[in-house]
């Protein structure tokens, strides 16, 4: 028995096509994809067996409350908001939603998204004298801290306004700095977008009530989250009190508004709470985005518009999300992701790779380990099965 050239060539063929293969296994294994959130402590092996596929995005766009408990988890807390959700801050696992992505007007928890964007924009150190047309337009019945005309302010005195007082003239001078009103409406509305943001509307920077301006518990969430991951965010969000530029050349103390990291008007601190923002219109009724960190663990969550229980009801539902989140930890399957709409996932301290990058020979781009270590056993293989073809059975010879 004798094998011809062609019957040859294709074992030969056949093993270099199998090299190939082998070498982009690879890459092909790992493009298209990105890193998938941590399982958080205590989630276990199933956690980590299970495909985050078990999740889709489009769970958290059903109507009611949304959550898969394991044996032994807590039941989840009936509240009277419209909307809330609560998170992992470091995974970013929906651990429980309820009308996660209902539109609903956000008041001035949409400055969140609004630190997220003018923030990287200015330096805190820059010194600014206000104008009297900076402070035109600021609605009735706003939040002010007291920015005054023909005063000078650094911009981190400003952003002591926004967090603590939720200062609407304070948002006013810095979207002057950072281009206009419009112009940061607009940028406000890309950075949601980028973040995987998609239900809100920015048509006011500061969050005051305006036509069509909505968000939802999903989406400030994810501002929340994002804002965790800024030094600068995390510092004037967690503040309790500071002292602001007066008129007289001297200053003048401001607390923080959000009752659930001063502990003020019979409202208890929360242990561990990192803060984040409050909000208040006669549209959007109370709302709030916090964060609180316990045993290792970060927690944020989002209540819109409680019904009942009055103006504490927004913190007292809060602190009842909070508790529940904590205590089921590793005892509930993630009903969704904050990433889910996300290019890709949020970047931190954090983050895990699944695969890192190391530099090619010349430092020309990266390569991803493993890769040319295959490529090439596999094609020593080949060469091997040519080598025992020649041995056995002699040079080619036409049929």
């Amino acid at each position: 028995m004798t094998i011809g050239l062609a019957s040859r060539a294709a074992v030969s063929t056949c093993a270099l096509c199998t090299a190939s293969l082998l070498a982009l296994a690879p890459a092909a294994a790992t493009a298209g994809t990105h890193a998938g959130p941590t399982p958080s402590p205590g989630s276990g092996a199933r956690a980590a067996a299970e495909p985050r596929a078990a999740a889709p995005a489009a769970l958290l766009y059903r109507s009611g409350t949304q959550v898969h408990p394991r044996a032994g988890a807590p039941q989840v807390p009936e509240l009277s908001a419209r909307s809330w959700l609560v998170a992992d801050a470091d995974s970013g696992e929906v651990l429980a939603a309820h009308d996660a992505h209902r539109r609903l007007p956000p008041a001035s928890t949409l400055k969140t998204l609004f630190a997220l964007t003018v923030l990287p924009a200015l330096p805190a150190g820059i010194r600014h004298t206000v104008s009297e047309e900076e402070l035109m337009g600021i609605g009735p019945g706003s939040s002010r801290v007291g920015v005054a005309e023909d005063l000078t302010y650094r911009v981190s005195d400003l952003w002591n306004g926004v967090f603590l007082s939720s200062g609407n003239d304070a948002v006013r001078v810095l979207a002057s700095l950072n281009g206009g009103w419009k112009v940061t409406a607009e940028r406000m509305q890309d950075r949601a977008r980028a973040l995987g943001a998609h239900d809100t509307r920015v048509k006011s920077p500061d969050g005051y009530d305006a036509p069509g301006q909505v968000s939802s518990a999903f989406d400030l969430a994810v501002f929340g989250r994002a804002g965790l991951h800024r030094p600068d965010f995390v510092r004037y969000c967690s503040r309790e009190e500071a002292m602001f530029p007066g008129r007289d050349g001297g200053s003048y103390g401001i607390r923080n508004t959000n009752r659930l990291l001063t502990g003020s008007d019979g409202v208890e601190r929360y242990p561990g709470i990192v803060g984040i923002k409050n909000g208040y219109t006669s549209s959007a009724g109370h709302t709030l985005v916090a964060a609180a960190r316990r045993d290792g663990r970060t927690l944020v969550v989002t209540v819109l518009n409680p019904q009942w229980g009055g103006g504490h009801a927004v913190y007292e539902e809060a602190r009842t999300l909070l508790d529940w989140g904590f205590d089921a930890a590793g005892r509930v399957d993630a009903v969704g992701s904050l990433d889910a709409l996300r290019g890709k996932p949020l970047p931190g301290p954090r983050a895990q790779p699944t695969t890192a990058a190391v530099p090619t020979a010349r430092g020309r781009g990266t390569e991803r380990p493993g890769t040319w270590p295959v490529a090439g056993a596999a094609l020593l293989g080949a060469v091997g099965v040519a080598l025992f073809l020649r041995l056995r059975w002699g040079p080619a010879v036409p049929d």
